[in-house]
């Protein structure tokens, strides 16, 4: 692990009580992130082994259970990120979504946006192309939020449809 993945694992140390308390991450490319870092690491002896958990994952299983039914939005084009379906997190963003909105619909053309870290920002034509047929559909189907859970995400998408797109969270 190179130095800067070891002093990330040593804060997360140092915050979670040694592997105590669970880390919450709300950006599904961070939570992967730093589950590759922590499944380098060599846990202490006597430590309990880090456990980074998405809030999305966290939201679907401990607070939505707790939360009386509230308004709800007629319709909402989610948008999955590669690193939630890398780490399986889309069911659970699909169960927050549908605490939101009568209707959830994820483009059937849905891939990855191209945004890719800060590629966007250097090569803003690899998000016009990677998303504009997702764009499209996520226009035509007419909703009234876009969600995401991952905020460059969330920017390239907003860019490529015109839509404002923000974390599933905020609609929540």
């Amino acid at each position: 692990m190179r130095a800067w993945g070891e002093r990330v694992v040593a804060l997360l140390r140092a915050a979670s009580n040694n592997g105590e308390l669970p880390i919450l991450c709300d950006a599904s490319s961070c939570t992967e992130g730093l589950r590759h870092f922590i499944d380098q690491e060599a846990v202490p002896e006597g430590a309990n082994p880090l456990n980074i958990i998405d809030v999305s994952d966290y939201t679907a299983e401990h607070i939505l259970p707790l939360l009386p039914e509230g308004r709800k939005l007629a319709a909402l084009a989610l948008h999955p990120t590669c690193s939630s379906t890398r780490l399986g997190l889309n069911e659970a963003l699909q169960t927050v979504a549908e605490a939101v909105a009568h209707r959830v619909k994820v483009p059937e053309s849905w891939g990855c946006c191209g945004f890719a870290g800060d590629r966007r920002m250097l090569h803003p034509e690899l998000t016009a192309s990677a998303a504009e047929e997702q764009a499209a559909e996520a226009i035509a189907f007419g909703a009234g939020a876009h969600p995401s859970c991952n905020r460059t995400c969330e920017l390239g998408m907003t860019r490529a449809t015109g839509e404002p797109y923000e974390h599933m969270l905020e609609m929540l």
